[in-house]
This record gives structure tokens, sequence and C-alpha cells, in this order.
């Protein structure tokens, strides 16, 4: 066998760490939601931990690589998590960081309420899937017991997390921009 050219060996060698990258963050990801299924709170901010993985990731790899990536995360995540409420809150949320990019090209308040319109559109997305599909009885129970307006409160709060979501992805993607962060990442 011939050893091959340079070009050829370094273009191999970018697809393979790319390949690899892509692989240890897909597990990490999953790890974290699983992680995330052990506490309450971690329903809603693991698969938003899982989802800033996206960033070095979308520096990385071309977006429909990115896209796939989330697919298989919230394929293992959907088939190993024990708490289902986690792993549909990823597959529903967790391609965002990828939309964002377009949804940035947006005037300011046409842009917050995309990605309001967004965010509220997945979650009644998510719950009604949840309860109506997979008849998740601990869900219909606890939406009776907490009543319609502490529901809206939640919602609310559920929105301004949203917006500190995005706010820190933004935060991270300059980093990254800027050459500063993991430097294993990026």
């Amino acid at each position: 066998m011939r050893w091959r050219p340079d070009s050829a060996t370094d273009e191999n060698m970018k697809k393979t760490k790319q390949i690899a990258l892509g692989g240890l963050l897909a597990a990490l990801a999953v790890v974290i939601l699983l992680l995330g299924s052990l506490i309450p709170i971690g329903t809603y901010v693991a698969p938003m931990l899982a989802s800033f993985l996206l960033v070095p990731l979308l520096a990385a790899l071309p977006k429909g690589l990115c896209l796939c990536w989330y697919a298989a995360a919230a394929l293992l995540a959907v088939l190993l998590c024990p708490d289902k409420e986690t792993a549909f809150v990823f597959v529903f949320l967790g391609w965002y960081p990828i939309a964002r990019p377009g949804l940035d090209r947006l005037p300011r308040l046409l842009r917050i309420a995309a990605k309001l319109l967004i965010f509220n559109a997945a979650v009644a997305a998510l719950y009604a899937l949840l309860i109506l599909v997979f008849q998740l009885e601990a869900l219909v129970e606890e939406a009776r017991e907490t009543g319609t307006l502490l529901l809206l409160v939640l919602l609310l709060l559920g929105d301004l997390s949203f917006l500190l979501f995005d706010l820190t992805l933004r935060r991270l993607t300059q980093l990254r921009r800027k050459g500063k962060g993991f430097g294993f990442f990026w």
C-alpha cells in the first residue's frame, strides 16, 4: 500500500476528528440527560445543558451534520432516559441552537416574538404529545393539582428561562468566535 499525499491524509484526519467529536458530544449529551432524570429541576435544565453542546459542533461541522448529531442524541435520549419528559424536552427544544443564527437576523422585536412563539409552540406540542399520545397520568394529575393560573405563571417563567438560555447561547457563540473558551472544542 502506497502512502497518500499530505492533503488527502489531512482531509481524512479532519473528518475523523469531526466524527470523534460528534460521537463524544452525543454520548455526553445522553449522560447529561440521564443525570437530569435524577432531580426534578433536571427535567428542564438537562436538555438546555445538552443543547449547549451544539455550540462547538456548529463551529466544527456543517449545519446538516449538526442536525444529524441532534437526531442521534435525541433518539438515544428517548431510548435510554428513564424520564421521558426530560428526553422529549430535548427532542422538542434541542434543535434550537441550530436555528438560532437564522432567527438572529430578524429585527429585535420580531426576533424576540419569533423565539417566544417557537418556544411556546414547542412546549404546547410537547405536553400535548406526552398527555394525549403517551398518556402520562402523572402529568395530567400534576396539571389538575396545579391549577390554570399557576400553569400560566409557570409558562411565563419558562419563557424567561428560555430567553436566558438564548442569551447564554449568544454569549457562548461570542466566546467561540473570539477564540476563548474550551480550546479542545474550538
